[in-house]
């Protein structure tokens, strides 16, 4: 029946293996330990074939994750012929530069074996809490400051438990139950997904996966070269500006559409940071073809067909294609902005179509307190660390404001305040959005978010900064204002820097105001209804729909029709 397969059962096998591989990612979620897996959903989960190629993704997971996994499975089968595979072995690795770009996050690959004869390979990644070194830092100058670097090994032969890498990673960690009990939870996932396919494959007779799977890529492949034979041909060039570490960091794209492939080229961007803000190839690689894939055709699945239609380049030791060993915790700092910077060649090819700039690098909280760390030698400091996922506002859409509070490119959730209030002496004090902080526009910028923070206990605590748009906002798109800076703060008014260790003093609220994302259009040109209601909403202030968006608002808070004309006139 393999080599048979009609329309109708293609798409039945088709729809069937995105179940298997959701239940995958959702097995991940559900046992996972980790706030990142288990509230956030910062895993990835997918199947692949025997040489290595990503035939489905689950939909659960996000790009950074799903798009450098889907490359690193090659990495495991070089390492690791399929024909020495056992039943029963399982692969691990957190390898950056063969991974998913920085040491906490660990990939499993599990092969899968029908009948005696191995047919597919299951992989998942997941970020946990501590990988030891520095710890969550962006401080580190080399690789080795930041942690125990697991090269690819076997986690299990034969189903037999590696439990000396696993007293290895015990023994170097912050947080050993937690990480351990992640590493055990993509164990679980991949498991279930091999035994969701193995039960798919008998049911309708499938000896293996290779026609299935030539169909899928092929499909794949050949729809993503019609969308692109119809777009523009040609080439276009834009770059961006952000805050960096010690310097200012400006990313620079060329993107060339031609034929049946879009290349994207990160010549003249910034070089290599002093410290872990720098990007591998394999995270630049996920986040510009995510970038290209959803503003080009996000309705053609996610599969190596679809990757390998768009090519990017980058010159070693850039930002954006970082060597061994250099220091890569906080890659998403610079990977997060790359669908920005490819979004502006794509406004210049397709006028109207990709939305303005966003916060886009994610606002994750990471909130700890331990000796030698927050000066708490004290008996009332509580040692823990914990990673909060937050987001400030996406960038205005060409005919819809921008989502407010919302990660994009990543998609990961944010993270209840309960949670982190369960597990951690901290309390979340404030948590709403930041009244005015998306950038004016026909369609207004996302807003960010404002939150404070204080321990419990009669103790510092401490937070490692990584984050970006505290001195370069999102720029608005075709007439747009930028989206609110970010800023970092105690209560009583000192400003921090958005970028490493800063100590709260015990007593103090941190106070974290995130960034808005820009403005699409002019904002004279919005409609003072909807300004009203903006107003009306608390999302703006009543002084800023007169001075961003002229508009004049009546004492009961309507638009003032006659004067609203003039002072737009009078602009």
């Amino acid at each position: 029946m393999s080599n048979t397969l009609g329309e109708i059962e293609i798409q039945i096998l088709w729809n069937r293996l995105l179940s298997v591989v959701e239940e995958q990612a959702q097995t991940l979620v559900r046992t996972a330990f980790s706030t990142a897996a288990r509230e956030a959903g910062d895993i990835s989960a997918g199947v692949f074939d025997m040489k290595g190629r990503m035939l489905a993704q689950a939909v659960t997971g996000t790009p950074g994750h799903i798009n450098s996994m889907a490359r690193s499975v090659v990495h495991f089968l070089d390492a690791f012929p399929a024909d020495t595979l056992k039943d029963g072995d399982i692969l691990m690795t957190n390898d950056p530069w063969k991974g998913t770009g920085h040491l906490f996050d660990l990939t499993v690959v599990t092969p899968i074996f029908l009948d005696g004869k191995a047919v597919a390979l299951f992989a998942s990644t997941t970020h946990v809490v501590d990988i030891g070194g520095l710890g969550v830092s962006a401080e580190g100058r080399q690789i080795y400051h930041e942690g125990l670097y697991i090269p690819m090994m076997y986690l299990a032969r034969q189903g037999m438990m590696n439990e000396d890498l696993l007293g290895m990673v015990r023994a170097n960690v912050r947080e050993p139950v937690q990480v351990v009990g992640d590493i055990y939870a993509l164990v679980a996932c991949n498991e279930t997904g091999g035994k969701r396919l193995v039960e798919m494959m008998r049911e309708f007779h499938l000896p293996d996966l290779d026609y299935l799977g030539e169909e899928i890529i092929g499909r794949s492949r050949r729809a993503m070269a019609d969308v692109i034979a119809k777009l523009p041909q040609g080439s276009w060039s834009a770059s961006m500006t952000i805050d960096g570490f010690e310097a200012p960091v400006t990313l620079v794209a060329t993107l060339t559409i031609a034929g049946d492939h879009v290349a994207v080229d990160y010549t003249g961007t910034t070089g290599l940071s002093r410290y872990a803000i720098n990007c591998p190839i394999c995270y630049t690689e996920a986040y510009t073809s995510f970038g290209v894939k959803a503003a080009l055709a996000p309705w053609i699945p996610n599969n190596t067909g679809t990757l390998d239609a768009v090519v990017v380049t980058a010159p070693e030791n850039t930002i954006v294609n970082a060597p061994h060993p250099a220091a890569v915790y906080a890659r998403s700092v610079i990977g997060h902005m790359l669908p920005d910077v490819v979004y502006g060649c794509l406004d210049q090819a397709m006028p109207d179509t990709v939305p303005a700039e966003g916060t886009s690098s994610l606002w994750n909280l990471t909130l700890l307190a331990g000796h030698g760390l927050t000066g708490g030698e004290g008996s009332a400091t509580r040692a823990f660390t914990v990673t909060t996922f937050h987001s400030g506002g996406a960038g205005a859409r060409p005919k819809q404001d921008g989502l407010s509070a919302t990660p994009f490119p990543s998609g990961v959730r944010n993270v209840p305040v309960e949670i982190t209030e369960a597990i951690t002496p901290l309390v979340i004090w404030r948590k709403e959005y930041r009244k005015g902080s998306g950038g004016p526009g026909r369609q207004r910028g996302g807003l960010g978010q404002r939150m404070e923070i204080a321990n419990r206990d009669a103790a510092a605590f401490g937070i490692q900064a990584r984050f970006e748009r505290g001195e370069y906002p999102a720029r608005g798109r075709s007439g747009g204002a930028p989206g609110g800076l970010g800023r970092l703060s105690l209560e009583s008014g000192a400003a921090l820097k958005v970028k490493g260790l800063q100590v709260i003093p015990a007593g103090e609220r941190l106070v974290v105001e995130m960034p808005g994302g820009g403005g699409y259009g002019d904002p004279f040109s919005r409609d003072p209804a909807q300004v009203a209601r903006d107003v009306r909403y608390g999302l703006i202030d009543p002084d800023q729909a007169l001075s961003d968006y002229g508009v004049v608002l009546t004492a009961s808070g309507e638009p003032d029709a006659a004067a609203t004309s003039a002072r737009r006139a009078a602009r």
